[in-house]
């Protein structure tokens, strides 16, 4: 099997708009489509966490509308990302998928699942939270702040905002960016600033949304987070595992928003438990 650091980066036209991605894994099974966060194209996803899964199961990595090499204008509500998802993934030939959102992923899962609920088979939330939840609009404070100690402390963003200040924590992180070199060729476009722009009003909108009804979401569901996630408070997945009637939860301690990354063996077993189960 080829690994995630040597699959081809193919594009899709959807919508007459041409859609970055890339595959692994057999396709004997539903295949798992990724979802991603707030700044992040196809190399930012951890190459551990995609293998991992793709061991066994056909993974889909994809760049939405305006991220990375994909074309268009990126939206500024989930709900039209949603959209775009659920596009890509029908001009793919698909009529059911397992879905892995990460962070604003998991909030564009949770509205493909609300419209498109014949599309999902099961879905995965990871380090994200229910429309309305706690913390969620204050995403530009938290993202300017990480950006001021990195600019002070020479580190990487994602040291503050995936880790907590452990030093256990923190040797997790720089293995993580290590594991996001390992790809030297053929790599993504940057994210533009107006993309990322576009996603965190997204992401303030679906904060200061009201609260929507998730009990229509029937699906299976496995909501994973860190205990001290900065950037979405934990207690969002707490409310996800409440309010989801048929939701596993799992809590990874000494983690926060990039808790999947810190425990990354120990998430790729729990995940791949959860889909063949």
């Amino acid at each position: 099997m080829s690994t995630y650091d040597q699959a081809a980066t193919k594009t899709l036209m959807v919508n007459g708009l041409a859609f970055a991605y890339r595959e692994l894994g057999p396709k004997n099974a539903v295949p798992v489509v990724f979802l991603h966060h707030i700044t992040a194209g196809l190399d930012d996803w951890d190459p551990s966490i995609v293998d991992g899964i793709a061991e066994n199961r056909h993974v889909i990595a994809f760049d939405n509308r305006g991220v990375g090499r994909s074309e268009g204008q990126t939206p500024d509500t989930v709900a039209a990302m949603a959209q775009d998802a659920a596009a890509f993934i029908e001009a793919l030939g698909l009529n059911k998928v397992d879905l892995f959102g990460y962070s604003l992923g998991g909030f564009v899962a949770q509205v493909i699942a609300q419209e498109r609920p014949a599309l999902v088979r099961k879905i995965i939330l990871a380090g994200t939270g229910p429309a309305g939840g706690t913390g969620i609009a204050k995403i530009g404070e938290v993202l300017q702040a990480a950006m001021r100690r990195s600019a002070a402390e020479k580190k990487h963003p994602k040291n503050f905002l995936f880790f907590t200040s452990s030093a256990s924590s923190q040797e997790s992180a720089q293995e993580f960016l290590s594991r996001l070199n390992e790809r030297t060729a053929d790599k993504d476009a940057p994210v533009s600033n107006e993309t990322i722009q576009a996603q965190a009003v997204a992401i303030t909108k679906w904060g200061l949304s009201g609260a929507n009804e998730l009990t229509a979401i029937t699906h299976p569901v496995l909501v994973v987070n860190g205990d001290a996630d900065i950037m979405f408070p934990t207690v969002n997945c707490f409310e996800l595992f409440q309010r989801l009637p048929n939701a596993k939860l799992s809590i990874f301690p000494d983690a926060s928003h990039g808790g999947i990354f810190q425990y990354h063996l120990e998430f790729v077993r729990q995940a791949t438990a959860f889909l063949d189960a």
